[in-house]
């Protein structure tokens, strides 16, 4: 299968494709893929298709009709090769999608490549036609011709698996670790300081490579993609990964840069986990249709314990700021009841169902925040079980060497077995009533937190309408959105509903102003409190709420040592974060 990319005008977004093969069927269905590995819901890419036409080898056109949403069936009788013309519209930046202006070729080939179905695994080729001027950034091979670049690849996964950023701006930096050559790619207006990444990034890519034992590539490399407004976005693949983060303009300062740091240390890790050690139902990925499985906690928890948990052992965060990560997994659990109804295993099998939203109220939990809460009480069970003889750290191990390494896929009944092997103790309690069960998560947490000589602190919200009335808001297009009402709550039971608009409190008007809604609140917490929201964008209403101290709902959370520790829990405390093995 070989395939070329090019365009003529980068204004209009649209990347031109085609693709040649020879057939040898009086029938020939061509596929395109109807998801991307690492986001476990239907893309529908078919839809920025515009013009899509089949030819042979002289260039006559075939008939063709469509057969599902994302195939082709063409006729190709007597036809020895088929050569597919078609374009693809590319105007959206995030780290897995595709992008084409005057800057830059962005394209994530799982988006909008075609494929033969049984060519799947034999050898391709992609021509990707630029500017001379034009560097390219991508985790495979390449040679640089006259007119663009020629990548060859072992086979359509490898294609899927390799999204590039051609630009004449890009900027690069490189860096060696453990025999690995690391590759830094910017694209977009930022100005990296190199020798402060390189400090950084050597500590957890160190740590990650000695911690797991063998990496399967050579050279890997980061590809951000830096933009002028708010982001935070990152897709992983076995050599490369793509982080789409803003403002640039803040990129190596405060929180922002944190978040860089956050979200590398997270997708390197999946190069392990999920894109090599990899559950049973996508070894391999058909990209046809939906891959179900239940193993988003191990998958994306895990990864999102180990991308912080990693930085914090390798010491490129400090305690204080692990914990700060922490809490904020801790707060959208307490602040979730979801949790109470669909377990963290079920939520996976369930991003099919409704992708990556929210979803309707308290339905369901989510597979990173309750995963990463999960990995950290399982973590700590193995070591209290093993007294700190086992962690963690040996189950990813023993998956990248029993089963990543001989390309066999993991079920969870292995993951079980494996936690079991090193704890040397029964994993049903944990699997059963809180992996697949909805069962409160609190006395888990305290019990691992309290192994290491941590608890946890419940602080009532410092805003009166969280706390005492029981909702949250949010700023909607300068509109204060109900984003959660907390259930049986003064507000639940006044009747105030998600996605409420309110426009006024005891007859004064908010004008959309969050700040002043919640300085109303305080001067009238003593007194009963009358909003006037809209419902439905259409329907005014007035909800008295009366207010009641004694009740406190939303509160905040956050992990911290205690001040009562015994020796013991020092010495656990020391184990689990060291930087060691």
């Amino acid at each position: 299968m070989n395939y070329i990319i090019s365009y003529t005008k980068a204004h209009n977004h649209y990347i031109d494709i085609e693709f040649i093969a020879a057939v040898n069927s009086e029938e020939t269905t061509i596929q395109l893929p109807a998801w991307r590995p690492g986001r476990y819901e239907l893309g529908n890419f078919a839809k920025n298709i515009q013009k899509w036409t089949a030819f042979d080898e002289s260039g006559n056109v075939l008939a063709f009709q469509k057969k599902t949403k994302d195939s082709w069936l063409v006729n190709t009788k007597n036809v020895k090769k088929i050569h597919i013309k078609y374009n693809y519209y590319a105007s959206e930046i995030n780290a897995g999608s595709s992008f084409l202006d005057n800057s830059q070729l962005y394209v994530n080939p799982v988006n909008c490549c075609v494929f033969i179905p049984e060519k799947i695994n034999e050898k391709c080729d992609l021509k990707i036609i630029v500017p001379q001027s034009y560097k390219l950034a991508i985790g495979a091979n390449f040679k640089k011709e006259k007119e663009g670049f020629l990548i060859e690849l072992n086979d359509f996964h490898e294609l899927a698996d390799s999204p590039f950023i051609a630009s004449e701006t890009i900027q690069q930096n490189k860096f060696e670790c453990e025999g690995i050559e690391f590759n830094l790619w910017f694209q977009g207006e930022c100005n990296p300081d190199w020798k402060k990444l390189e400090t950084d990034f050597k500590k957890f890519c160190s740590y990650q490579l000695k911690m797991m034992a063998s990496f399967p590539v050579k050279k890997y490399h980061f590809l951000f993609q830096i933009l002028p407004y708010k982001m935070y976005h990152g897709v992983e693949h076995i050599t490369t990964t793509v982080i789409a983060l803003g403002p640039g303009c803040n990129l190596m300062n405060g929180t922002l840069y944190e978040n860089l740091l956050g979200v590398s240390s997270h997708e390197l890790f999946h190069v392990w986990n999920v894109k090599t050690i990899r559950p049973i139902e996508m070894q391999p990925y058909d990209y046809t249709k939906e891959n179900y499985s239940k193993l988003g906690y191990v998958c994306e928890g895990i990864t999102t314990y180990y991308g912080d948990y990693l930085l914090f052992r390798s010491k490129v965060f400090n305690e204080q700021q692990y914990f700060q990560t922490f809490n904020e997994r801790l707060q959208k659990h307490f602040d979730n009841f979801g949790r109470f109804n669909l377990s963290v295993a079920d939520s996976s099998f369930d991003t099919w169902l409704d992708g990556y939203s929210p979803g309707i109220p308290n339905r369901k939990t989510n597979i990173y925040d309750e995963g990463n809460l999960l990995a950290f009480v399982t973590d700590v069970f193995i070591r209290k079980n093993s007294d700190n003889n086992h962690c963690l750290d040996d189950v990813m191990r023993y998956l990248n060497t029993a089963f990543a390494l001989k390309t066999k896929g993991y079920s969870d009944v292995d993951y079980k077995k494996c936690v079991e092997q090193f704890a040397g103790a029964s994993f049903d309690h944990i699997f059963h009533n809180y992996i697949n069960g909805v069962k409160d998560y609190e006395p888990l947490l305290l019990d691992a937190l309290e192994y290491l000589g941590c608890e946890l602190s419940f602080v009532p919200s410092s805003k009166v309408f969280e706390k005492n009335l029981g909702f949250k808001i949010i700023d909607s297009m300068g509109q204060i959105k109900v984003s959660a009402v907390y259930p049986n709550s003064v507000s639940d039971t006044a009747g105030l509903s998600i996605n409420d608009e309110i426009i006024g409190i005891n007859t004064i008007h908010i004008k959309g102003d969050m700040q002043l809604f919640n300085d109303w609140c305080n001067y009238f917490m003593n007194k009963e409190i009358v909003l006037t929201i809209s419902s439905a964008g259409i329907i005014i209403k007035h909800l008295k709420l009366k207010l009641d101290d004694s009740k406190v709902y939303y509160k905040q959370v956050k992990i911290q040592k205690r001040k009562d520790v015994s020796e013991k829990q020092k010495l656990n405390f020391e184990l689990w974060s060291e930087n060691k093995f």
